[in-house]
């Protein structure tokens, strides 16, 4: 069985008539996407909004009811993936490049469960790379700066062009190889100018993990 499809299932089963559901990114949030359209088609009454234009159009392909922002005052519950989760339920996402819309969705959640395949659970973060969004103004030295703390950092690209996320923005990804010490990393990115929003997930209220494995089973995480 795919381990991310297992994840999915069982988060889905946390959706309630009458919701407002925050749509997460990238493959294993896909997942969750089109398992969320199946309860809609048997009868499932909510309202989603979208981390990306990618999510979103699958959302309207699934036929899952999409609400303005405008038109909503909160978001009970949002499902959305991770590259990599620690003990302490720290997260590095981004990995769709979409981590800013994310994160806005996650932080305005009652609860936000994480779908992963059991690969993605670590005990320090830092394997994967560290997505970093930066304005596209002078990124060379937004990218001199990362290299000051040792980020390796690089441009991400699509193709053979620039990746530019939904906002216009511009997605750096940085080897840190281990992150010990997250928050203090952190706050060191978010005090350079140009750095709209980083990859690092920390004490998200209410976080949930779901790791799925290939038998079928699934472990359940934090609240």
């Amino acid at each position: 069985m795919d381990p991310k499809a297992v994840a999915a299932e069982k988060a889905v089963e946390y959706i309630e008539n009458g919701m407002v559901v925050g749509l997460g990114t990238g493959s294993t949030s896909y997942h969750a996407i089109r398992k969320i359209g199946e309860r809609v088609s048997q009868g499932l009454r909510i309202r989603a909004v979208a981390s990306s234009a990618k999510s979103e159009q699958l959302a309207r392909e699934c036929r899952i009811p999409l609400a303005a922002f405008t038109a909503i005052d909160h978001i009970d519950i949002t499902i959305d993936g991770a590259d990599e989760v620690d003990r302490q339920l720290n997260l590095i996402k981004g990995g769709g490049g979409a981590l800013l819309r994310e994160k806005i969705l996650a932080y305005n959640s009652k609860q936000t469960i994480i779908i992963v395949d059991d690969s993605k659970l670590v005990d320090t973060l830092g394997k994967f790379p560290l997505p970093i969004e930066v304005t596209p103004f002078a990124v060379e030295l937004t990218l001199a700066q990362l290299e000051r703390l040792k980020g390796n950092p690089y441009i991400r690209m699509a193709q053979s062009e620039r990746f530019v996320t939904d906002n216009g923005n511009l997605i750096i990804d940085c080897h840190f190889d281990a992150i010990r010490a997250p928050e203090e990393l952190n706050t060191k990115l978010h005090l350079i100018p140009g750095v709209i929003e980083t990859g690092l997930f920390l004490h998200t209220p209410f976080t949930r993990v779901i790791a799925g494995y290939a038998d079928g089973a699934t472990q359940i995480l934090g609240a």
